[in-house]
């Protein structure tokens, strides 16, 4: 598995394409200051959150990380062939 820091590096360079939630919605973010903000709602996701899901790894699914913010999000991301979690 690859360390939190190579993945918060590969979610920094991501920034800005197309992801998709487990139901196929599509979303996109920016990264700025150490946090994921999502371009289709209002939330932002810190940091935090996705080194507390990434500890978790390997994710069957968003249900795993409801006590996060947009567990949708960010199992999304995670999960994604692109980040490499």
């Amino acid at each position: 598995m690859a360390t939190f820091e190579s993945v918060w590096r590969s979610i920094e360079a991501c920034s800005g394409q197309v992801f998709h939630t487990k139901r196929g919605i599509p979303f996109s973010y920016d990264v700025r200051h150490g946090q994921v903000h999502l371009a289709n709602t209002n939330r932002i996701l810190p940091r935090t959150d996705f080194a507390r899901a990434h500890a978790l790894m390997p994710l069957s699914g968003p249900g795993q990380l409801q006590d996060l913010q947009g567990p949708s999000y960010i199992f999304g991301i995670l999960t994604d062939r692109r980040i490499g979690a």
